[in-house]
């Protein structure tokens, strides 16, 4: 990494990324099936070949980024603060989760993983997503409430505040955060001043907390 990026004394490398089927656990054959059924074999094999183009650049720009291992902290959504981190790691990166073998990968090599989420407010997601991914399977969709959409959106406002207080706790001055984040979550005004943050792929540009924050508005707002 450069000498100018070295001087700043807490670095956060935010990595947007899209989930996969291996990614969501138990309930991957469920949002497999409805994914086909909405857009079709064809797109469905399209847009598996895009998600495995986003990886492999993933890890060629973090490869480049010629990181001091042992300075490296991990955060990943979804990854809940339980003590068992590299157990979970472990697991979807067996099951064929490319996010989290980069994962394995960078902790082999004496990166720390650090468990990032909120257990209790994963498992009230978790909860309203088996909800919803029932309706939806049933074509029910008249039976999604606004009540639905408001509690999705109020939960995931909950995990974006836990994840920067994680961070803000965790990441240690010298530190560089590495933070896989999907692509609804936002950090915005959630992070101190003293974190520097700049987007994978971006460096040596850096950005304070309203540089990311209004690329990530324009990149939600594109999708």
């Amino acid at each position: 990494m450069s000498a100018m990026l070295s001087n700043f004394t807490r670095l956060l490398i935010w990595i947007p990324v899209i989930h996969t089927q291996a990614d969501l656990g138990s309930v991957s054959e469920s949002v497999r099936l409805l994914y086909t059924r909405r857009i079709g074999r064809q797109k469905r094999k399209e847009h598996i070949r895009a998600v495995d183009q986003m990886w492999r650049s993933i890890r060629g720009e973090i490869k480049r980024l010629d990181l001091d291992i042992g300075k490296v902290r991990l955060y990943q959504d979804g990854l809940p603060d339980c003590g068992h981190e590299e157990e979970i790691v472990r697991g979807l990166a067996q099951a064929g989760s490319q996010n989290h073998q980069i994962l394995l990968g960078l902790v082999e090599k004496g990166a720390k993983l650090t468990g990032t989420e909120s257990s209790e407010l994963l498992m009230e997601e978790y909860r309203l997503a088996r909800q919803v991914l029932t309706l939806l399977d049933r074509g029910e969709t008249d039976k999604l409430t606004k009540f639905q959409d408001e509690t999705s959106r109020i939960i995931l406002q909950k995990r974006d505040r836990c994840i920067a207080e994680r961070i803000d706790r965790t990441l240690q001055v010298g530190e560089t955060g590495l933070i896989f984040l999907g692509m609804l979550h936002s950090l915005e005004g959630l992070l101190p001043p003293d974190i520097h943050v700049t987007y994978l792929g971006r460096l040596p540009r850096l950005a304070r907390r309203d540089g990311p924050v209004g690329e990530g508005k324009q990149r939600r707002s594109g999708r």
